[in-house]
């Protein structure tokens, strides 16, 4: 397998510009040249994503010259990233009412500056801060720089982590939970600990939740979750934690 720029004139003609990026395999191509796509899957998402990455750090971006608008370049970078998938792989693309980029696959996709490296998303359920959001995060971490001699950015990702959807909660809470029900704490210790973490519940639906933890308790997550209208997801935590290279089952940087 490889990677080829430029691509084949079948595939090319269905490039928005030399950006985008092909696939090229000659096993691939129907007898009319045609590109056949493969199948989406969690595996070939995460091979696309690592390959998409390690490609796009040679390629220069002349329109985001001057930029530093983080929304204006993660959109761009996600842009990029669907469309070349959509050029790949068959899959079903993200609805507003799911409300994620991958729902066939149960996985969200994030860009985000390594400068800065946080996002929102949709506020559910408070048990998302405890149990996770119900999705996994491909987080793709890049950092931009401007070429003033050739008037281009480039974007270098240094890291695309695949997080589970069990690990997708707040650090800190789920690490405080944990440590409590080791110690054999009752109810009203937990209850207690939520409500004095202000997590968004009704003082009925924390006791219930409490109840819930002793028996269930939750996974240790990687995240910083602030309550808000919607949830502010923080990801040093989870940046820090690939970089020291120690396995973490569910957490996973596919350049590492």
């Amino acid at each position: 397998m490889s990677w080829s720029r430029p691509c084949p004139a079948s595939c090319f003609d269905r490039c928005v510009s030399v950006t985008w990026l092909c696939r090229y395999d000659a096993s691939r191509l129907t007898a009319g040249g045609e590109l056949m796509q493969e199948p989406l899957t969690i595996e070939t998402l995460k091979d696309a994503a690592k390959l998409f990455a390690d490609e796009h750090n040679y390629l220069g971006v002349p329109q985001l010259y001057g930029v530093n608008d983080g929304k204006t370049v993660g959109t761009y970078a996600e842009s990029s990233f669907n469309e070349f998938i959509s050029l790949n792989y068959l899959h079903k693309p993200g609805n507003a009412a799911k409300g994620i980029d991958f729902p066939d696959l149960n996985v969200d996709l994030k860009f985000t500056s390594i400068k800065q490296p946080q996002s929102s998303c949709p506020f559910r359920s408070a048990q998302q801060k405890v149990y996770g959001l119900g999705y996994h995060l491909l987080l793709m971490v890049y950092e931009k720089t401007d070429d003033h001699e050739r008037r281009t950015a480039h974007l270098k990702f240094r890291h695309v982590i695949f997080i589970d959807d069990q690990r997708t909660s707040d650090f800190q809470l789920t690490k405080e939970i944990c440590r409590l029900v080791r110690e054999k704490a009752i109810v009203d210790d937990i209850d207690a600990y939520l409500e004095d973490r202000n997590l968004p519940l009704d003082p009925e639906s924390r006791r219930e939740l409490a109840t819930r933890l002793l028996d269930n308790p939750p996974v240790q997550g990687v995240l910083t979750i602030s309550n808000a209208l919607q949830w502010r997801l923080q990801y040093g935590r989870a940046i820090k934690m690939v970089a020291t290279l120690e396995e973490i089952q569910g957490l996973e940087d596919l350049l590492a």
